[in-house]
């Protein structure tokens, strides 16, 4: 079976993994359903079991700030001034030395992008919170949970590590044995941001359909989830000539990554892959990679060219 190889694939590196993937039809909005695609043709290895979804938020957070631009209540050129109090290390603004003045709309594209935390944060400090979680809801993503913004995903880590910064976070982090670091917040889908593989395909098919906001916001997300510079994941798993707009996320011990496959024939597909490792090491180019290969056994399923039977 599908499910089984995908299993092994995981162990092999000493990992376990969680999959969705379904086909997406082209088309404008309302086409197809948002569950398993059609004839119920989907491929599901703990696809309703829920995890954390760490960055994989983002592509929530952009499509309810494309919502609101595209429903006249917000200037994607209003400027926003990232200071020193903004930043949370890591990629983009999120780690510039001194302060960064952009747009609204640029917040959107590195938060997306690069997975710049400190633009992300300052995004949904705009846009609100509240509005995000309703975003949920009206979508029918219903397991589903958004507790905050970057930034008080850290601060939760901080403080269940008593650290007063990152920098002391660092130095008392890796002294901890590994069963206090499996105990964070941020590890534990019931309280943190947390879904379920099924939940982002079918947040992505809402997407790609243009059934999850208007066609102009729609299509701001799938073009800013083209612009992710990672290319480790997913996209390793994929001959050249297939396009991967994707959104990646990472945990100690967690590595995931959701996003839409499109072939030259014009077929396209939603899958979400999450891998959660017995260390709690942060980069692992082995997982990474397994990523890709179980979202393309996946796949090549339901392409019809791979062995197996999905359920």
């Amino acid at each position: 079976m599908v499910e089984e190889r995908i299993r092994g694939l995981f162990a092999g590196v000493g990992a376990e993994g969680q999959v969705h993937a379904v086909p997406v039809p082209a088309g404008g909005a309302g086409a197809g359903s948002a569950g398993a695609g059609p004839g119920g043709r989907e491929v599901a290895v703990g696809a309703d079991d829920p995890v954390p979804i760490a960055s994989i938020s983002k592509v929530l957070l952009v499509l309810e700030f494309a919502r609101q631009v595209v429903a006249g209540q917000l200037d994607p050129r209003e400027r926003v001034r990232v200071a020193a109090a903004d930043r949370l290390g890591g990629w983009g603004t999120a780690g510039c030395l001194d302060d960064v003045e952009l747009s609204l709309r640029d917040l959107a594209y590195f938060a997306m992008s690069v997975s710049d935390n400190s633009a992300a944060d300052l995004l949904l400090a705009r846009v609100g919170l509240d509005t995000v979680r309703l975003l949920t809801k009206e979508l029918g993503l219903n397991r589903t949970r958004i507790v905050g913004g970057p930034r008080a995903l850290l601060e939760s880590m901080l403080s269940e590590v008593g650290a007063r910064d990152e920098r002391e976070f660092a130095l008392r982090y890796p002294a901890l044995p590994d069963d206090r670091k499996r105990r964070l917040a941020v590890l534990d889908p019931r309280r943190t941001t947390a879904s379920t593989p099924r939940e982002i395909t079918r947040l992505l098919h809402l997407v790609w359909t243009d059934a999850a906001g208007p066609p102009q916001a729609c299509a701001l997300v799938r073009d800013l989830m083209s612009c992710q510079v990672f290319r480790h994941r997913l996209v390793s798993g994929f001959p050249d000539d297939v396009t991967v707009a994707a959104k990646t996320g990472t945990l100690p011990g967690l590595h995931m990554e959701a996003g839409v496959v499109r072939y030259p024939d014009g077929e396209q597909y939603a899958v979400a892959v999450f891998a959660r490792t017995r260390d709690l090491a942060a980069s692992r180019a082995t997982v990474d990679a397994t990523l890709g290969g179980a979202a393309r056994v996946a796949i090549d399923f339901l392409r019809g060219t791979g062995a197996g039977t999905s359920h």
